[in-house]
């Protein structure tokens, strides 16, 4: 599936939606899954660890540190509601120009 990125700058902050694929052979960006960009991750879906491996991979990709990333909505789901502080709209949109 393909669609446009949803992406929304909030309080110096952006906040979009995640599609994580756990357990994949490798952390990689894999396009857009609707409107939220699509990740694979290596991690497995126990005890928060593919949400931790997802930020770090974002954090990452846009050159942030890891501490400015986090998953706000969707905890349990493979969509999630991720907040990146110290970036633009434009900057997550460019991610798509990678994948």
């Amino acid at each position: 599936m393909t669609g446009l990125l949803s992406v929304e700058e909030r309080e110096g902050a952006v906040v979009f939606k995640v599609r994580v694929q756990p357990r994949a052979s490798r952390n990689e960006l894999a396009g857009t899954y609707g409107d939220a960009l699509r990740l694979r991750i290596a991690a497995p879906p126990v005890e928060g660890q593919a949400n931790e491996a997802c930020c770090a991979f974002l954090a990452r990709l846009l050159g942030v540190p890891r501490g400015k990333v986090a998953v706000v909505g969707g905890h349990t789901s493979r969509t999630k509601l991720v907040r990146v502080e110290g970036v633009t709209a434009q900057q997550v949109l460019s991610l798509l120009g990678r994948a």
